[in-house]
């Protein structure tokens, strides 16, 4: 109770009575494992510290060195470690290549303004003005001290695109022509009316230039595995045990067959923009000049960039066919994956053997291992590719009302998964190139499962008409250990079945009992 609340002589009471429990505790006897401290130790202060041993004020970090961005420096591995199969990208998606895309938006905008008739501010342009503009929309004129210039001027601005065209005004006043259409620079746009248009050009160059080079690459490589092992016959395993056997390249022709059908896909997918003012209605460019179809204008200006022209649009192109494509490159990567696991698989089962490069080290304890780390590699950076990609997926077709900020920094992002699965299909490829495949195991361990044909025979004498032909097969194999002569004791013991079904079943083994596989890894 606190004291406060009591009267003085109510105090005195609760004191007392308090004083009396604590004698009372003292007093009683206490057993302790050990020596008990003296009361008197237990309830004096402890001791002030000396100026010796004040304690200390906290001192401030140090402060960190500054350290040049480099392959040791990079945060992400994609631009340290891994740099020099992500280097190709950095045009494309960094922030140079960027403020490159946008620099190219903003002067086709101004050649396609000097194409309209009503716009006679913009007159036609010469020859002379439009080899200025054509220079800066190549990496030759747009180079990265142009970019640095933009990023200058941002810091002031802290508007991206804004700085963009303030950086191009200062190159246009140095020609007359241009610098008597300054203003039109930027003209009636939005920010997003560059940025959708850049981000298409910006997708287009990586998808068709090395996303879909690299996976030709890989298909064409399962292909020839397909090929060249149609006619190896393997064992099966479903549900982790011994199935039907297949043939090694039936089972690759499988994934050639399946990663194409995505490539096709993601081939098909249109690279979608608009240019259609702050909210999708050309508001601005009709106050200007009502006389102009701008609609027209844009669904003109748009394909002449190489892309397709989406006419139903709000502030921003909605992102839904940035959805549509990396969800192909998402199903493209989950069927890469499970090509990874299979051959990892198949690597453990001795099925392959992996050509050694002088100078590796498999583990730095046990001098032995060749490890599947190309395949390892492959499916980290595909599910580290897939991650970042699934949230581009869900999150850049959402926008509240006409638009929200939430796409902006996702959109910074558009080429961290790709890296991340180029990466992995460099990766895959590397691990490809030193299978060796043992043709002798993998008969070995065919000729260890004459139980696979139990299949076969109960199906012929299905055929036949002999009764409870699954079930005399079950009892006969399931659980038990079956030999080749075992298995042809039991097809010499049926009843029922003609001369010639008999025959072919005693010459029938696990590596003969392939089905078509052979044909369709051939036709792949």
């Amino acid at each position: 109770m606190n004291a406060t609340l009591l009267s003085g002589s109510q105090s005195g009471v609760v004191s007392r009575q308090a004083t009396s429990r604590r004698q009372q505790r003292l007093a009683a006897p206490v057993s302790r494992v050990g020596p008990c401290r003296p009361v008197a130790t237990l309830a004096a202060p402890s001791p002030a510290p000396t100026p010796s041993q004040a304690p200390q004020a906290a001192q401030a970090p140090a402060k960190p060195t500054k350290l040049e961005l480099s392959e040791l420096t990079a945060v992400s591995p994609l631009d340290g470690r891994y740099g020099r199969i992500s280097a190709p990208l950095r045009s494309i998606f960094s922030e140079y290549g960027l403020i490159r895309f946008r620099v190219l938006v903003e002067c086709r905008w101004l050649q396609q303004l000097a194409r309209i008739p009503q716009v006679t501010e913009v007159p036609p342009l010469s020859p002379e003005a439009n080899a200025i503009l054509d220079h800066l929309c190549t990496p030759e004129g747009c180079t990265p001290e142009v970019a640095m210039r933009v990023k200058a001027i941002e810091r002031t601005t802290n508007h991206d695109v804004k700085a963009v065209e303030y950086v191009l005004k200062e190159h246009f006043r140095t020609n007359p022509e241009l610098a008597a259409v300054l203003e039109f620079t930027h003209f009636a746009c939005t920010s997003e009316d560059i940025n959708n248009l850049s981000h298409a050009l910006m997708l287009k160059e990586a998808v068709q230039g090395h996303v879909l080079p690299a996976m030709d690459a890989l298909i064409s490589e399962l292909a020839r595995l397909s090929s060249e092992f149609a006619a190896v016959p393997m064992l099966s395993r479903t549900h982790g045990q011994t199935a039907s056997p297949t043939t090694m390249g039936k089972e690759m022709a499988v994934f050639a067959y399946r990663l194409s059908r995505q490539r096709a896909q993601l081939a098909s997918v249109p690279f979608l923009g608009k240019m259609a003012g702050a909210v999708g209605n050309y508001n601005a460019a009709m106050s200007a000049y009502p006389e102009v179809d701008w609609q027209a204008v844009a669904a003109e200006f748009v394909p002449s960039l190489g892309l397709e022209f989406n006419p139903y649009v709000t502030q921003i192109e909605p992102h839904d066919y940035i959805a549509e494509l990396y969800g192909a490159i998402i199903r493209f990567n989950n069927i890469l994956i499970d090509f990874d696991r299979d051959v990892w698989g198949y690597i453990s089962l001795g099925y392959f053997k992996q050509r050694t490069i002088a100078g590796e080290v498999g583990s730095s304890t046990m001098p032995h291992k060749v490890n599947p780390i190309d395949f390892e590699n492959s499916e980290g950076n595909l599910g580290l590719a897939n991650a970042v990609m699934d949230h581009l997926v869900n999150k850049l077709p959402v926008s509240r009302w006409q638009r929200d900020l939430t796409d902006s920094t996702v959109l910074r992002n558009l080429g961290l998964g790709l890296g991340h699965a180029l990466l992995a299909y460099a990766s895959s490829l590397k691990g490809i190139s030193k299978l060796q495949l043992d043709a002798a195991r993998l008969a070995a361990d065919l000729d260890g499962s004459w139980e696979v044909l139990a299949e076969p025979i109960q199906t012929v004498m299905r055929r036949y008409g002999v009764p409870e032909p699954y079930e005399k097969l079950k009892a006969f194999t399931r659980g038990q250990r079956v030999t080749q002569d075992s298995m042809r004791t039991f097809v010499a013991g049926l009843d029922g079945l003609p001369a010639e079904a008999v025959e072919a079943l005693q010459a029938l083994t696990p590596a003969t009992y392939i089905g078509n596989a052979a044909q369709q890894a051939a036709d792949i």
